[in-house]
């Protein structure tokens, strides 16, 4: 994987292999980052970054210069390859091991972008339950928006606040906002 944009662009970043993780694309994130990128001023943001996995999404908004970004996951391999990575890299991340679900619904941090990057084989009430633990948690700021990547094969649109879909090769990444 590689940071597409910002003071880190073109490094690449190698994972280790033992990971349970399934990185964003490079295509799928650059498409995804120039959409964020009409939206928002990346320094102005703070970011959660549930699912964190690698770190992949989180790398890139650090680069771009987001300094206020959380990110969220269960494995401590996965937890422990991004601490180093944001060391090495001086990036202000923050890591919480924990899981997704038991955090948000103990979590009062509110931030303008809250990025999920569940397992592809979620079923339908894992990803609601998403969605519905952060907005009935008020975890977005005012004008904030919940991005949920899945499968093209799985359909968020019946879900309470889904605004809109983009789809890029196998995968989708749905938006959720206030309404």
């Amino acid at each position: 994987m590689r940071i597409i944009s910002g003071i880190y662009k073109s490094r690449k970043i190698v994972a280790p292999k033992n990971l349970p993780v399934r990185p964003t694309t490079d295509m799928a994130k650059e498409s995804l980052f120039n959409i964020i990128n009409n939206l928002f001023y990346f320094d102005d943001i703070s970011v959660l970054d549930l699912f964190a996995g690698t770190g992949n999404i989180s790398y890139e908004f650090a680069s771009r210069g987001t300094e206020q970004i959380t990110c969220v996951d269960q494995d401590f391999g996965c937890i422990k390859f991004i601490n180093e990575t944001a060391k090495a890299f001086d990036m202000s991340i923050q890591t919480i091991k924990s899981d997704v679900f038991k955090f948000l619904e103990k979590s009062t941090l509110q931030t303008n972008i809250i990025f999920a990057d569940p397992p592809y084989d979620f079923s339908d009430e894992q990803f609601a339950k998403i969605s519905q633990l952060v907005f009935q948690n008020n975890l977005l700021l005012e004008n904030g928006i919940l991005i949920i990547e899945h499968s093209k094969h799985t359909n968020l649109s019946g879900l309470n606040h889904f605004s809109y879909s983009k789809s890029y090769g196998g995968c989708m990444f749905s938006f959720f906002e206030v309404d």
